[in-house]
């Protein structure tokens, strides 16, 4: 029974995230796109999380008019690049899964986050990092130039700067 459930849920989060750090990537999250740029958007960029993120809840659900995305939650690749994404939420994807679906956009400006991407060398522009039971976040400058957005120096900063820890 307990490995039935393990692979039913193979896609998706296994335990739900607190509430504190449910709140607490809300917050980056907004923070890091709310302070981003793209060269020809109009309006809030569309969001596009992925189903195998443990904060689907936290960035998915709440008052619409207060977050600066409109949240879209998809499966896989092939809905991300349908649903015309402006920024790509990853959950449980490898930073080389990550890679192959950034390139996938093919020189679309793309804002990436990722959860599961601690060493952040590689795959998605901003990584989110738990330390200490603080949530954090760190930069990957190389796919940031990459990624055809353009994010204001103090966020960029802010994740130099460990005193947001």
């Amino acid at each position: 029974m307990t490995l039935a459930l393990i692979f039913l849920t193979a896609e998706r989060p296994v335990f739900a995230a607190p509430v504190e750090q449910e709140s607490a990537v809300r917050d980056i999250v907004s923070g890091i796109v709310s302070y981003t740029r793209w060269p020809a958007l109009n309006g809030k960029p569309t969001l596009c999380i992925f189903s195998s993120s443990a904060y689907i809840m936290a960035l998915s659900h709440g008052e619409n008019d207060t977050r600066p995305f409109s949240p879209i939650t998809v499966e896989n690749e092939q809905q991300a690049l349908t649903a015309k994404c402006d920024a790509l939420y990853f959950g449980s994807e490898t930073p080389e899964r990550q890679q192959q679906i950034i390139n996938s956009f093919q020189n679309r400006p793309l804002l990436t986050i990722a959860e599961q991407n601690s060493d952040c060398s590689f795959g998605s522009a901003f990584c989110l990092q738990m330390k200490s039971s603080r949530l954090t976040f760190a930069v990957n400058l190389d796919a940031l130039s990459r990624s055809g957005v353009r994010v204001n120096p103090d966020v960029l900063m802010l994740a130099r700067n460990k005193k947001h820890e």
